[in-house]
């Protein structure tokens, strides 16, 4: 399965983004009201200039306590961005985030942002295909 394949099976496309210079509470409050695990830094919304997860900000408490919350994302937000491409499979796209640690992967073209993948995303679309290919296989032995 290709990445294509994984982001035209989202309900949701739309990517989360927020201004470099936020602070690290509204990124906080912003994860908690949608229910994400990261957010995108973005000037526009398509260039990617780092990415905020919610790791980051427990990381951040812990060091600085509640202090950290007016801090702004551009100081503990990852800049070093590991994305792919529509057209990569879900297996390496897997690999990279394990190799990595990370949950979240940008989907690029060229220098613009074209969406995100999760790696909940991957596993629920690697156990799709899983699923299809056992009830092929069933279907092969039980003669249907």
């Amino acid at each position: 399965m290709q990445v294509l394949q994984i982001l035209n099976s989202k309900a949701l496309q739309d990517v989360v983004t927020v201004k470099p210079g936020s602070t690290v509470g509204a990124v906080a409050e912003l994860l908690s009201a949608r229910r994400i695990g990261a957010v995108i830094v973005s000037p526009d919304g398509k260039r990617v200039v780092g990415i905020v997860s919610e790791r980051d900000i427990v990381r951040e408490l812990g060091v600085k306590g509640a202090a950290c919350m007016s801090d702004k994302v551009d100081d503990i937000m990852t800049r070093e961005i590991i994305g792919c491409a529509r057209g990569d499979s879900a297996d390496l796209v897997m690999e990279r985030m394990t190799e990595g640690r990370f949950r979240h992967m940008p989907v690029m073209e060229a220098d613009e942002m074209v969406g995100l993948i999760s790696i909940g995303d991957v596993v629920k679309a690697r156990l799709a295909e899983l699923a299809m290919e056992k009830e092929a296989l069933t279907g092969m032995i039980m003669g249907n």
